[in-house]
């Protein structure tokens, strides 16, 4: 490229006007006491208006003495670090990057600054906007070098990894630190996450503990967003436009029909947490399909792998998370890409479940999951779902058999019979919804196998678990039960609703009577999806409530009924909600994109881990 005849990639960078000596004369003379031209470099290289050809001089010349650039020149290294290199000319870019590799290698004292560096690069810059005469800060979302600026940062990193081979130890714990305040905008949060994912790709022994990291603020923010007040959000929006169109429409319209059908789905949540919490599980749901996929093909290996680091998060964060909504969807989504996996989830659930050792409140709670999961996943064949059931049901048999045995009195007592309960819950739960599927292809054989569950027994027994069972589980497990005649729950039901609910021990110790209908504190890890961009890719992953399978059942047999538009859980109201804490239970992706928004995920061809 010539300007007024001069080729710029041929020719040095002309020279930039400079005040005091050469960097390694201005050492000497700062050594001697003389600091006056020491801080006028300082000085110089602090200057907001920085030209690209004084940077690259300047780097030159501190390229030539970094052996003396040790631990007394702090300060030095901390204005250099701040210059403003990223976006700069490719002619700068290389300079800066080849001054980092320099620096590292002379001069490990300041691995970690050159680390927080790079990372702080990971977010757009921000620009102070003015509206209505106040000053407003701001992430810079016209900055269309932006997806360059990133190529740079993580250039850098790699540079640095090559160069320190022990990086990821130090990179971790800044990853963490640097991470943005959740409350920050859409935008921030997406452009943070997506980097740190990008940072797996070729850094792949961080992985797990960067998903961890990224896992554990995507629970505070699915926690701080409860269905409820994200349906009301919605529902509320979508009242806002009817209302809007009808006026817009006018008065001679009013003759038309104005609940045609369901409002259009919105692109963006209204409620703001929840807009947050659907713009990182996109990011984060195109990461795992990019890792998992090759030129459009499964990679079986990549995919364990990366099952193998999701589980291990799944155990530490999000079981124990109490009625988180979303972010377990994550796994959801894995699974469904290779049917091995969605039974390694479920034999994974289940050992939980069956195991003395764990604490009762993660067994509970595994039971809700593994319920929750064979009932909604459409991609878990009823060959699966049969296996499931046959495995729990007989667990369940042997514990009615160990209570037997034991001949004392058995009561009705969830702090002693938790994981039972919770068993079968999750049981009945799971035969509410594929029961249709385990008769559509041969009542007579699927009939003989739900007289096979014996369920009969399990619900007649001392321990009384529909006394226990969320009442719109009892009562729709009994209206379906009852159809097909396989047990008949209603004269223990009736029972039950004579007497005093069940016992709940306190945690100051005696016993007390409570009134909670959901004593055993359930909720159903995939009850409805509610945020829109993501669901686009849970929708066809999902089964939802099909009507169809308690139409022709008496009305006051079907359990409680929701009336709100486009309500497919006959559980609505039931389920907990979060009050936004936290708790412990009872190929897409390629460096020329605009952002983060238009692709989702790092590029996996682009790097090869060191």
């Amino acid at each position: 490229m010539e300007v007024h005849g001069r080729d710029f990639r041929n020719t040095p960078p002309p020279k930039s006007v400079r005040f005091g000596g050469r960097v390694a004369e201005t050492f000497d003379k700062h050594r001697q006491g003389d600091s006056s031209d020491y801080e006028l470099l300082r000085h110089q290289l602090a200057d907001p208006d920085i030209k690209d050809a004084q940077i690259i001089n300047w780097l030159q010349e501190f390229r030539t003495c970094v052996t003396q650039l040790t631990k007394d020149h702090e300060q030095l290294i901390y204005t250099i670090l701040r210059l403003p290199w990223v976006g700069r000319s490719q002619a700068v870019v290389d300079e800066y990057l080849a001054f980092l590799g320099n620096l590292v290698s002379a001069q490990t004292v300041y691995l970690c600054a050159c680390l927080k560096m790079a990372v702080s690069h990971f977010t757009p810059k921000r620009v102070t906007i003015c509206e209505g005469g106040v000053d407003i800060s701001d992430s810079d979302d016209e900055d269309e070098n932006l997806p360059r600026s990133f190529d740079q940062c993580h250039e850098a990193l790699q540079l640095i990894g090559r160069y320190v081979p022990s990086t990821s130890r130090f990179l971790l714990p800044i990853l963490q630190e640097k991470f943005p305040f959740v409350q920050k905008s859409s935008r921030t949060l997406e452009c943070y996450v997506h980097n740190l994912l990008r940072v797996t790709v070729y850094i792949p022994s961080i992985r797990r503990d960067v998903l961890e990291v990224i896992i554990g603020k995507l629970l505070k923010l699915d926690v701080s967003a409860s269905r409820t007040d994200i349906e009301e959000a919605e529902e509320k929006e979508v009242q806002n436009q009817r209302a809007e169109e009808q006026t817009e429409e006018g008065l001679f319209d009013m003759d038309e029909d104005m609940s045609a059908g369901p409002a259009p789905r919105m692109t963006l949540m209204v409620h703001p947490v929840a807009e947050r919490l659907d713009t990182l599980l996109v990011v984060l749901m195109s990461y795992i399909r990019d890792v998992c996929h090759v030129n459009g093909s499964l990679h079986v290996e990549r995919t364990k792998e990366l099952f193998r680091d999701l589980l291990s998060v799944f155990d530490k964060l999000i079981l124990p998370t109490h009625a988180s909504a979303h972010v377990q969807f994550i796994l959801f989504y894995l699974c469904s890409f290779r049917l091995a996996l969605a039974e390694a989830f479920l034999d994974h659930l289940w050992k939980i479940l069956q195991s003395p050792s764990q604490p009762a409140v993660l067994r509970q709670t595994a039971a809700g999951y593994l319920g929750s999961f064979l009932a909604r996943a459409k991609f878990i064949p009823v060959l699966t779902v049969r296996a499931c059931l046959d495995l729990v049901l007989s667990w369940i048999h042997r514990y009615i058999d160990s209570q037997d045995i034991s001949g004392r009195q058995v009561c009705c007592d969830i702090s002693l019979h938790g994981p039972f309960y919770a068993a079968c819950q999750a049981a009945f739960y799971t035969l509410i919804f594929r029961h249709r599927a385990m008769l559509e292809a041969n009542m007579k054989t699927g009939l003989e196998y739900l007289q096979s569950l014996n369920l009969e027994r399990v619900v007649m027994c001392q321990l009384n678990p529909l006394k226990v069972c969320l009442p719109s589980v009892t009562n729709m497990f009994a209206a379906i039960t009852r159809k097909y005649q396989v047990v008949f729950c209603y004269t223990i039901i009736e029972k039950n609703n004579r007497q005093v609910l069940p016992v709940v021990r306190s945690s100051a110790g005696g016993d007390s009577v409570t009134t909670n209908t959901n004593p055993l504190d359930s909720f159903f890890p995939f009850d409805p999806y509610l945020l829109n961009r993501s669901g686009q890719l849970i929708e066809p992953l999902y089964q939802v409530w099909d009507e169809a399978a308690v139409t022709d059942l008496p009305p006051n047999q079907t359990g409680q009924q929701s009336s709100r538009e486009d309500e497919d859980d006959f559980l609505c109201g039931e389920t907990p909600q979060t009050e936004g804490m936290v708790g412990m239970t009872p190929s897409s992706y390629d460096s020329n994109l605009r952002s983060p928004s238009s692709v989702g995920s790092p590029p996996i061809a682009l790097h090869r881990p060191f």
